[in-house]
């Protein structure tokens, strides 16, 4: 089988450690993920969920490995969209390199699914969504307050 991909690297102003937060704390999250909440504990093996402002679980799946504030990835299933719950669950990797004064934050989401609907998806939303968890590191505001 196939397999779809979508990579997107940004630079932000930041140190590790506080890019590490911004990815894994909820109360973080929600701030640049439109009121999204993810919740785990952040440990390989441990249940990993978004949850949206009204208590649905909007995806959900598994930590797979944790080294940190350098790597995660995460086993990833959307759970809202029947469509693309049916192809199953995706990788999605976390990687943050310092560089100088700013940290590279590559985000790379692969499934085993040729022309993946939910590949699709998601790379409309990445850029959304680091553009604003860059803009709320570098200047204390998110870039865009509801999703357009």
């Amino acid at each position: 089988m196939a397999k779809s991909s979508f990579v997107y690297v940004t630079f932000i102003k930041t140190t590790p450690e506080q890019l590490w937060t911004a990815l894994t704390e909820p109360e973080f999250t929600q701030k640049y993920w439109f009121g999204v909440r993810h919740e785990s504990d952040w440990k390989p093996g441990s249940p990993w969920k978004m949850v949206f402002k009204d208590g649905r679980v909007g995806d959900r799946g598994e930590i797979v490995e944790i080294d940190r504030p350098r790597r995660m990835v995460i086993k990833w299933r959307n759970e809202f969209r029947p469509e693309l719950k049916a192809e199953g669950f995706s990788r999605c990797v976390f990687e943050l390199e310092q560089m100088g004064e700013a940290v590279k934050l590559t985000v790379s989401h692969s499934i085993e699914q040729d022309q993946s609907k939910f590949i699709e998806a998601v790379s409309g939303g990445w850029p959304l969504l680091l553009s604003n968890l860059k803009s709320l590191l570098e200047t204390g505001a998110v870039m865009l307050v509801d999703k357009p």
